[in-house]
């Protein structure tokens, strides 16, 4: 008997859901559902996310072999003198003004400011691509100069490489879509493609993936290469 009322209850509840979901009309009563999708595919990468850095440390913390000091692992050469770090401040600098810039265009998108819109996304992009350049030459240092390879690093702990090479190839992608993003949505701003429909809020959804890269990468900076 209570089955029966329960298949009651949940048959016509999950048709109501299904029907919410194929109607031509937004799920979440307020929100862009651009913006509710991409809420639940960030929540997803933070799951991603933080189970590589959950990895790292724990395959840190049992590592059988001194586990290389970062500080003189990715120290740059500068004037005969090795500066700890350099390198790796410039590229979270950069990440972290695309933060801001990502933020006014997002703000100008809103005020249907198509020039101050694509110039912002554009030098959001290029903050984007100077991230990867450095990281690029980041990775053709470890990999050229020091010898780390995924399976094996001459510097100690095996697991270094790793999981280097994973969480920075893994956020790096990251980064790469995001620039792709970004060039793909400030084309539509320059051409009026929003105008025509009044709605910038894609320009905003491009900033909540950029801000979640970012953010990610103050994760990665802190445990990976400041611990």
């Amino acid at each position: 008997m209570a089955q029966g009322i329960d298949r009651e209850v949940i048959a016509p509840t999950l048709r109501e859901i299904a029907a919410d979901w194929s109607a031509d009309q937004e799920v979440f009563r307020h929100t862009h559902w651009g913006k509710a999708m991409m809420w639940i595919f960030l929540l997803s990468d933070t799951f991603i996310f933080s189970c590589f850095l959950t990895g790292y440390m724990t395959v840190r913390a049992s590592a059988t072999l001194p586990w290389p000091n970062t500080a003189e692992v990715f120290a740059l050469n500068i004037g005969g003198q090795d500066i700890p770090l350099v390198l790796i401040a410039i590229m979270t600098f950069a990440l972290i003004s695309s933060s801001g810039t990502m933020a006014m265009a997002v703000n100008f998108g809103y005020q249907r400011d198509r020039r101050k819109t694509t110039a912002l996304m554009l030098l959001t992009a290029l903050f984007g691509l100077t991230f990867l350049g450095m990281q690029a030459f980041e990775w053709s240092k470890l990999i050229f100069e020091e010898g780390v390879r995924p399976w094996s690093n001459p510097m100690g702990a095996p697991q270094f490489g790793a999981a280097f090479f994973m969480i920075t190839g893994f956020h790096g992608l990251h980064v790469t879509c995001g620039v792709i993003l970004l060039l793909i949505i400030a084309s539509k701003v320059a051409r009026g493609h929003y105008d025509k429909s009044g709605d910038y809020s894609a320009v905003e959804i491009a900033g909540l993936y950029w801000h979640f890269v970012d953010l990610v990468w103050v994760f990665i900076f802190a445990f990976f290469y400041l611990w």
